[in-house]
């Protein structure tokens, strides 16, 4: 089983020719909302990939709520540990440029609320070999006790480095096994501007002082891990992308879903990379598409 501690947002999409500069103001083509936030779309992802997901946060007592867990309830996702608190629910400002590339500025409002006691309760009702997901769009000590109970209790824990806050590199110490992109993992590693062989020798050197399982989602080149010693690679689908928002939490949620199917890890590591890249294929798309599994099991 899964449970994901995270955020839980309404997001405000618009998209645009290009995105602009600072001080600039270009013309949209289109706005639309969509449940959201990191915690959530890695719960979603989960879930339509056919996993049994327990969702843990917070939302407030506004018009946002009901949407922002729209799409989770709809799908299945057990919300008995989402509470509802005074104030805003969380939201994402999000722009789309034409190339698919995105900017997001995140609001945090009821995700800033979830304590380390919502953390501890939300692992004290899992059992030992459970999988626990986590991001840092909630505050850091809900993380870290998060974590801390999760070894105590057996739990494998999963942590996905974004966004990128300067308790990252700490806080994905602690975990069982660290997502990050490239810039996340240049910040874990300590060293700008990797080369591939830079990015390989950071992950045997880092691997061997925690023995953590570490994975570097790489976009369009796809991704590299280091598990028990050995290094793996798995591509995604060569794609022109639409948009890329969401296409990690999809990642995300498609790799834990796999291990808690059973999956091998490389077999993992393959559909949660086709996953991310079909993520991409539509605007403002929520995760995840449960095709990707059939289509990664042929490649």
């Amino acid at each position: 089983m899964i449970t994901v501690f995270g955020s839980i947002n309404m997001d405000l999409i618009a998209t645009t020719e290009r995105l602009p500069k600072p001080g600039e103001t270009v013309a949209g083509n289109s706005f639309a909302t969509a449940a959201g936030g990191k915690g959530a779309n890695q719960a979603l992802a989960a879930r339509r990939a056919g996993r049994y997901v327990h969702m843990a946060g917070a939302v407030g007592k506004d018009a946002f709520a009901e949407g922002a867990l729209e799409l989770l309830d709809a799908a299945g996702t057990d919300l008995s540990r989402v509470s509802h608190v005074e104030g805003p629910t969380g939201t994402a400002l999000i722009l789309v440029g034409g190339d698919g590339e995105n900017m997001i500025a995140v609001i945090p409002g009821a995700n800033g609320k979830v304590s380390g006691d919502n953390a501890e309760a939300a692992v004290n009702a899992m059992d030992q070999g459970d999988i626990l997901m986590l991001q840092l769009e909630v505050p850091v000590e809900a993380v870290e006790r998060a974590l801390a109970a999760s070894r105590a209790r057996g739990i494998t824990s999963i942590l996905n480095l974004a966004p990128l806050i300067p308790d990252a590199p700490r806080l994905g110490r602690l975990a069982d096994i660290v997502i990050a992109n490239e810039t996340e993992f240049e910040r874990l590693a300590g060293q700008e501007n990797m080369s591939a062989g830079d990015r390989e020798a950071a992950l045997e050197r880092l691997h061997a002082q925690t023995g953590q399982t570490l994975i570097v989602t790489l976009g369009g080149d796809g991704v590299i891990a280091i598990r028990d010693g050995q290094i793996s690679r798995a591509q995604g689908l060569v794609i022109e992308p639409v948009d890329t928002v969401g296409a990690g939490d999809t990642f995300c949620g498609y790799f834990a879903a796999s291990l808690d199917e059973g999956l091998d890890f490389g077999s993992a590591l393959r559909r949660a990379a086709v996953a991310g890249s079909l993520a991409c294929l539509k605007p403002g798309a929520q995760p995840s598409i449960p095709l990707a599994a059939e289509v990664a099991d042929r490649i």
